[in-house]
């Protein structure tokens, strides 16, 4: 069972910046705690994934996992197994599974480009049965999803090219389409409503893209 999506930290940044109907919202709406069919559809299509995981000390860790496509193998809408194929020996990233048994992954899709965060317990196996499963691998990452959720991709780079998002020099960004959405409109925070009025006050912004 997964915490407290929002901790007092998240909640003390959201009354700052007028965020808090939005996060809410966002979490009835985007939040679940198994994978979907298009969840399972984007795992099988990537060949990377960053696994963040914790320390016995409390400290957190990130590291860089690829294979071939669809190497991370959805076992069924709760069960994600993560072949590790052989390293430089440290085995931080499954030694923190072993010791705390917490997980966090970030897949990214480029292509849409999408990305989806999934939490969840670990244990790490190394029992041929698992371990035969996958091409190439020492041992098997297994981790039981607590919880998932969809991010859209605007501050991802395509194609050697910066995102027409970020922010820069001589460069106003636009409002990204999500913010226009009846559902969430009227939750965001006071300054993306006004810029939303001065721009287009009659749109409904029913585009079918997702927050993030």
């Amino acid at each position: 069972m997964a915490g407290e999506l929002y901790g007092d930290g998240a909640r003390a940044l959201q009354d700052e910046f007028d965020a808090r109907r939005l996060a809410d919202a966002l979490q009835t709406f985007t939040v679940h705690e198994a994978l979907t069919d298009d969840d399972i559809d984007l795992i099988r299509a990537q060949s990377t994934v960053w696994v963040s995981t914790v320390d016995a000390d409390g400290w957190p860790d990130v590291s860089y996992k690829g294979g071939d496509v669809g190497f991370v193998e959805v076992a069924n809408p709760t069960e994600i197994r993560i072949p590790s194929y052989d390293g430089n020996g440290m085995w931080r990233t499954l030694g923190n599974v072993i010791d705390t048994g917490r997980v966090a992954l970030l897949f990214i899709d480029t292509d849409r480009p999408w990305r989806m965060r999934v939490q969840g317990t670990a244990t790490v196996s190394t029992e041929p049965a698992d371990v035969e499963r996958h091409i190439g691998a020492e041992a098997v990452v297994i981790v039981t999803v607590t919880r998932a959720f969809p991010n859209c991709g605007r501050y991802i780079h395509r194609d050697g090219e910066i995102s027409k998002f970020a922010p820069r020099i001589d460069h106003d960004p636009p409002i990204p389409d999500w913010k226009r959405m009846d559902a969430l409109r009227p939750v965001l925070p006071q300054r993306d409503q006004s810029a939303l009025d001065r721009l287009d006050p009659s749109s409904d912004g029913s585009d079918g893209s997702s927050p993030g």
